[in-house]
C-alpha cells in the first residue's frame, strides 16, 4: 500500500518541483506562448476581415459586371435594331429604285416599239407604194402600147379631172 499513498516528503517535493517548473515557464515561456497565440488570433481575424472585405467587394463587382452586361445588352440591341431598321431602309430604297428603273425601262420599250412600229408602217407605205406604182406602169405600158388607147386615156383623164 505504500505505493498507493504518497509520502509527505514527496508531495513536497512534487509541489515545489512543480511551482519551480510552473514560475519558470511563467517568466520564460508563458509570455512568447501567449504572444504567439495572441498574432495567431490577430492573424486569423485579418484574414477573417480580409476574406469579408473580398467577398463585398466581388458582389459589388458582380452587381458592376451585370449592370455593364445589362448596359451592352441594351446597346446590342439598339444598334441591332438600327441596323435592322437601316438595311429595311436600304431594301426598300433598292426596291423603289428598281421599280422606277423598270418602270424606266418598260416606257423605253414601249417608245421603241411604238418608233420601230410607225417606221414598219412607213416603210411598208413606201413598198406598197413602190409596188403599186410598178404594177400601174406596167399596166399602163400594156394598155398604151397603142397610139389610139393612149389618146383614149388622156381624153377620160382630162374629163374625169376637175380644174378650177
Amino acid at each position: 500500500m505504500d505505493l498507493l499513498t504518497p509520502d509527505i516528503g514527496l508531495l513536497f517535493w512534487q509541489v515545489v518541483i512543480f511551482l519551480g517548473i510552473f514560475l519558470i515557464l511563467r517568466a520564460f515561456a508563458w509570455k512568447p506562448i501567449t504572444a504567439s497565440l495572441k498574432e495567431r488570433e490577430d492573424n486569423i481575424q485579418s484574414a477573417l476581415d480580409l476574406a469579408e472585405k473580398t467577398r463585398a467587394e466581388m458582389a459589388a463587382l458582380k452587381a458592376d459586371n451585370e449592370k455593364l452586361l445589362a448596359q451592352a445588352r441594351i446597346e446590342r440591341d439598339t444598334i441591332l435594331r438600327g441596323a435592322k431598321e437601316t438595311a429595311d431602309k436600304m431594301v426598300a430604297d433598292a426596291r423603289d429604285k428598281a421599280a422606277a428603273e423598270g418602270q424606266r425601262m418598260l416606257e423605253l420599250a414601249r417608245e421603241s416599239m411604238q418608233n420601230e412600229r410607225q417606221a414598219l408602217v412607213a416603210q411598208m407605205k413606201k413598198e406598197v407604194v413602190m409596188l403599186s406604182l410598178d404594177i400601174a406602169e406596167k399596166v399602163l405600158r400594156k394598155e398604151l402600147s397603142d397610139k389610139a388607147s393612149q389618146e383614149q386615156l388622156v381624153k377620160e383623164l382630162v374629163t374625169n379631172s376637175r380644174l378650177n
